[in-house]
């Protein structure tokens, strides 16, 4: 119990000090101990939500981390950390606000003190765009894991191994992603659907500049390894990581409008849920936990997978939140039930072996 403290100690005290703002928020703005309470039960929900929708994302923070130097991987746990708080939970839901009312940073943060409900109504208003952007994104990361011709390892056995079968096949995944955005432009107005064409053939683009410059870095350390030197850096792994980190938040910072207009309350609330992420990445790195439990980013790589394309068909439909954090939450869950089960049989095959 000590050494799991020992991870989480900072997000704790960090969620002390958000609920204790908050409810000193919630008096000052109401100036009724209801009121105080109905903030903080509004904070507490909102990360719980952030949480659930973003456990896959430790998982797979924790796969590319690991790889990562040192250096690095300290950078993005604390330089990423306050990108993935303040830029994603606070500057982006203002930025999307400045850019669509045409108005300054500045005024878009007194209009979503002023006229929350506006304020919503303009955020909302761009989620063609951000489910074109971040599904089409989401879905390459997932679908790249398992169109991988060095695969080996496989969880759902039949399926897995037949798209492997196909991992040879030159930008499939890429062919896949481009099938699913047509699909569903074809379901929306001619205006909507060329924002989310656009927003879309963005976030492919997105990832392969984010995979193109880590292969490159990765050639340049080749090189200069082979001179001699040994000099690594992390950046391309740095930089995908943070893109990786904003289309994750986007469900979870559009998601928390359904519980409250209030910038303030959904920053607090989802940066509590971010601060434990971060935990959770840092819990999953140093204690090895991906290597004990094989499965475990199989089903992290699956539920991406189906964010991704429960973002893009939300494009044309609403999909509530919960229902895709419950869809993470039991991929990932069954993943590592499979894995105890692997463990447990490993042993046991060990045991008889030694005992023959």
């Amino acid at each position: 119990m000590q050494t799991l403290l020992r991870y989480y100690t900072f997000s704790l005290f960090f969620t002390a000090a958000c609920l204790a703002g908050a409810a000193y928020y919630g008096w000052v703005s109401s100036g009724t101990v209801a009121g105080m309470l109905s903030v903080l039960w509004i904070v507490v929900v909102l990360s719980i939500l952030e949480v659930s929708l973003s456990f896959d994302n430790a998982v797979v923070n924790a796969t590319v981390l690991r790889e990562m130097d040192p250096v690095w991987q300290q950078r993005f746990l604390t330089i990423g950390i306050l990108i993935a708080v303040f830029g994603m939970r606070i500057v982006f839901p203002i930025a999307i606000v400045s850019i669509a009312a045409n108005i300054g940073p500045w005024a878009a943060v007194e209009l979503s003190l002023g006229n929350p409900q506006e304020y919503e109504r303009i955020v909302s208003a761009a989620h063609i765009g951000i489910a074109g952007f971040g599904g089409a994104f989401l879905a390459m990361v997932g679908l790249s894991f398992f169109f991988d011709a060095d695969k080996e390892v496989h969880w759902i056995g039949a399926l897995e191994r037949g798209i492997n079968r196909f991992s040879t096949l030159p930008a499939v995944e890429i062919g896949l992603v481009l099938a699913l955005l047509y699909g569903v432009s074809t379901m929306l107005s001619p205006e909507e659907s060329l924002t989310f064409l656009t927003a879309g053939l963005l976030g492919l683009l997105t990832y392969i500049a984010v995979n193109a410059l880590g292969e490159w870095i990765e050639q340049r350390e080749e090189a200069k390894k082979a001179s001699g030197q040994m000099v690594r850096s992390g950046l391309g792994g740095f930089l995908y990581l943070e893109v990786l980190d904003a289309s994750f938040s986007f469900d979870g910072v559009i998601g928390a409008f359904a519980l409250s207009n209030n910038m303030i309350v959904i920053a607090i609330g989802l940066s509590v849920g971010a601060m434990f992420v971060r935990s959770m990445t840092v819990h999953l790195v140093r204690a090895g936990t991906l290597a004990q439990y094989r499965y475990l980013e199989h089903g992290a790589f699956w539920a991406i997978i189906v964010l991704g394309a429960i973002m893009l068909l939300s494009a044309r439909w609403h999909i509530p939140e919960t229902i895709t954090g419950l869809i993470g939450a039991v991929l990932i869950g069954l993943s590592l039930l499979w894995s105890i089960r692997h463990n447990r049989a490993e042993a046991a095959r060990e045991a008889s072996a030694q005992a023959g």
